[in-house]
């Protein structure tokens, strides 16, 4: 029989495990000895924080990143046809989105190996509720290009879609490019366009602002180098 593979959220925000982490998240991990996850390091970190395994050296942490190929999920996945159960773990909040794990996901579902998603926090969800754009019809577009013009372009069609749809659009940025991309939205988008800066999500010093391009522009946001997810919606 198959093992069962467990996806774990991790925290959006280091040093939250007690204040975001539901308790069925150390209760999970504490009963599993396999894990997936895209740094090793940083998870035995996470692991290790909610101390709930006093001997971590026992613990098995197989890495699958974005350098990972198809042909390699089956030699990572072994254990779960060996009956173990494993656990998938994201760097920063929910694994398989925007992250590398769905390409174990679709391995299990391909091969009948039962998927179990635990609650936890999402950036991208945490943002849009606080947002107050519209989540009913939304999309996510993970990286936008770096090439200034070509960014430029891909921010007005997207703004364009969202004022024919009615489509609030989300993204996320490196942190060090941050300001840079406060730049490239507020130059290329339309001035009645809202814009919702999330920064930080889940921590002390969280910040969460939503204000139209023309309110922006007269006191432009220096953002740091942090966590951040950007949303916009187009006025229609």
């Amino acid at each position: 029989m198959n093992g069962k593979l467990f996806l774990i959220p991790t925290v959006v925000a280091e040093g939250t495990e007690t204040s975001v982490l539901p308790p069925v998240i150390p209760t999970t991990i504490q009963r599993l000895q396999y894990f997936l996850c895209e740094n090793a390091r940083t998870a035995r970190r996470f692991v290790s924080h909610l101390g709930v395994h006093p001997h971590l050296e026992s613990l098995h942490f197989a890495v699958l990143n974005k350098d990972t190929t198809a042909q390699e999920i089956a030699a990572l996945l072994k254990p779960l046809k060996d009956g173990q159960d494993m656990g998938l773990l994201s760097e920063s909040g929910c694994p398989a989105i925007a992250d590398p794990g769905a390409m174990a996901v679709e391995y299990a579902h391909q091969h009948q190996i039962t998927v179990v998603p635990l609650p936890g926090p999402s950036s991208l969800l945490l943002a849009l509720m606080a947002s107050g754009l519209n989540g009913q019809r939304f999309a996510f577009h993970g990286y936008l290009p770096i090439d200034s013009k070509e960014i430029s372009q891909v921010i007005r069609m997207l703004e364009r879609e969202s004022r024919e749809k009615n489509q609030t659009q989300l993204f996320i940025e490196t942190p060090y490019r941050n300001n840079k991309m406060v730049s490239h939205l507020l130059e290329s988008l339309g001035p009645e366009t809202r814009l919702c800066i999330a920064a930080n999500l889940t921590a002390p010093d969280e910040h969460i602002a939503c204000r139209t391009v023309r309110e922006w522009k007269k006191q432009v946001p220096a953002m740091g180098k942090v966590p951040v997810t950007f949303l916009f919606l187009a006025a229609r």
